[in-house]
Order: C-alpha cells, then sequence, then structure tokens
C-alpha cells in the first residue's frame, strides 16, 4: 500500500484584513515550498534573511491573546493559530506564508476565510511520504484547575472543556475526532470570542484596536452582543478547540493521540508541545498508508 503523501498549495493566494490587536490593514500571500520545508513565516517588511519564523512549538515567543513566534534575529509573528488549525485539517504540510506585518489578518474571528482560501488555491502532492506524529504515553500539564494532556489513540482528537461564570457560556464541552470534514462541518467557522468589560484594559495595553463585531463574539455580562448572535449554542468551546489544534500543529507534523484541554488556553497548550517533545519516551515519528487513513 501507497504511504500517505507530503502536500503544499497547487498555487500562491492572496488574503487581507485588519489585524485583531495591531488594528492595521495586513496582506498576506500563502506560497507553496518544498517537501520537508514545514510552514514558515516571512515577514516582507523586513529585510532578508533574518525575517522567516518556522511554525514550530520552540519558536513560540507569545500566548497572550493569540500564540506568537520568532525568528532568532526577534521578527515574530503573531495570532498564527486559525491559519495553522486549517493547514492541519487540510493536510498543508509545507508552505510559506509571507505578511507585510507582525500579525495574521483576523478576518471574520474563525478559520473559515483561510480554508476558503486553500481551497481557491488547491493542494498538490509532493515526492516524500508524510510522517505523523503518534503518542506512546501520556503527556500532561497541570495549573491549578488547567489541565492539558496527549493520550495514544489512533487517530487525532481533541476533548476540550471550558467553564465561564457568564450565562452566555457556562459550561461546554466538545469531543470529536479530527479530519478535514469534521473540521469543515464543526469547527472551521467558529470565532473568537471577548468580554465587553475587558476592552478598555486591552486597548490601554495596545491590543484589541482592530476587534470589533465583525471578527469577535463580544459578551456583556450575560449576553452577546452581536447582531447575528451566536453561530452555534457552544460557539465558544468549538473555537477553543479550533485553537489548539492550531497550537498542536506547531508540533511540526500531524498527530495521532488525543488532545485533552480543561480550562486550557495558548499557554498551556504550547507548554504541554514542549514537554512532550521533551520526553523522547512518550512519542515516536510514524507513516501511515492512504488506505488507513481515508479509512480513519
Amino acid at each position: 500500500m501507497a504511504k500517505t503523501m507530503q502536500h503544499t498549495l497547487a498555487a500562491p493566494v492572496r488574503l487581507s484584513g485588519v489585524a485583531l490587536h495591531s488594528g492595521r490593514h495586513v496582506r498576506i500571500r500563502i506560497c507553496p515550498a518544498p517537501a520537508d520545508t514545514g510552514v514558515v513565516f516571512q515577514r516582507t517588511d523586513l529585510p532578508g534573511p533574518d525575517n522567516l519564523a518556522p511554525a514550530r512549538c520552540g519558536a513560540v515567543t507569545g500566548t497572550r491573546l493569540g500564540t506568537v513566534i520568532g525568528s532568532a534575529s526577534g521578527a515574530t509573528v503573531s495570532t498564527i493559530e486559525h491559519l495553522m488549525a486549517a493547514f492541519c485539517a487540510l493536510g498543508v504540510d509545507n508552505a510559506i506564508v509571507e505578511v507585510d506585518g507582525s500579525e495574521l489578518p483576523i478576518l471574520d474571528g474563525s478559520a473559515a476565510a483561510f480554508v476558503q482560501a486553500l481551497d481557491r488555491a488547491g493542494r498538490r502532492p509532493l515526492p516524500q511520504a508524510r510522517r505523523f506524529l503518534e503518542i506512546l504515553e501520556t503527556v500532561e500539564v497541570v495549573e491549578g484547575a488547567k489541565r492539558a494532556a496527549l493520550v495514544p489513540a489512533p487517530d487525532f482528537e481533541v476533548d476540550f472543556e471550558i467553564d465561564f461564570p457568564s450565562k452566555a457560556i457556562g459550561r461546554q464541552r466538545i469531543d470529536l475526532t479530527v479530519d478535514e470534514t469534521s473540521f469543515r462541518r464543526e469547527l472551521a467557522d467558529n470565532r473568537t470570542f471577548g468580554f465587553l468589560d475587558e476592552l478598555e484594559a486591552l486597548r490601554a495595553g495596545g491590543r484589541a484596536h482592530g476587534g470589533s463585531l465583525d471578527n469577535v463574539v463580544v459578551i456583556d455580562g450575560d449576553r452577546v452582543i452581536n447582531p447575528g448572535g451566536l453561530r452555534r449554542p457552544d460557539e465558544f468551546v468549538r473555537h477553543k478547540a479550533l485553537d489548539a489544534i492550531g497550537d498542536l500543529y506547531l508540533l511540526g507534523a500531524p498527530l495521532m493521540g488525543r488532545y485533552e484541554g480543561r480550562y486550557a488556553g495558548h499557554g498551556l497548550t504550547n507548554a504541554l508541545a514542549r514537554a512532550l517533545m521533551a520526553d523522547e519516551s512518550a512519542w515516536r515519528y510514524t507513516w501511515r498508508d492512504q488506505e488507513l487513513a481515508a479509512a480513519s
């Protein structure tokens, strides 16, 4: 049986929009890349060659309100998790993401526009087998009531739970096997969210200047104030699962294992990824046959 092969884009594709935190208009171009390149971000507004930041968990330099990666020279790119989730779900192993600023556009606050862009570009196979990162032993990180763990499983699964005092959210949980079909149907269009009473402090700290009702689900007390309401009753936990998928793709390979998140965020997921990489007995690289991957 033939092995599952690596993929890249069939053609470049462009997107543009406002950045969530800086409020600046940014443009990106997602380009094909050779086998074994992985995902690399390139700051086109900075001189090369030190304007490249690899999308790897060890390159993460910040996790507050989004994931930030950086190069050895200090060139950073933030809010990458939604695009990384789309790459993961659609099986894009290799790409160069050119961006003319320090942050990706937030678009509508979900991964839907990134999925649509990748569909426009198309994907093509590369002459190199795709390796998977198989979880062999449970690894977990705990911070008080928060927990993130990776557990052995034959496919990539995500089990995420949140609990907020606002009645607009409350306790929510999602548990699903993640593949392209389930991602498109269950997760891709779920938006990021925030609280109105935190907005002034965020903007005073240089954040959320691009946030609006067009790209964030905004909660005021116990109600959602967006005119269109929610896309799903549990949109909040679905978006958290989307974020986790993007953050886990910074491991550099698709997972064969189960992610369990309890009140976790970008920081805890990155800490988990680093803990996994540090424990070489807990994982291994493996390969899958095309027939097996299609049936799972």
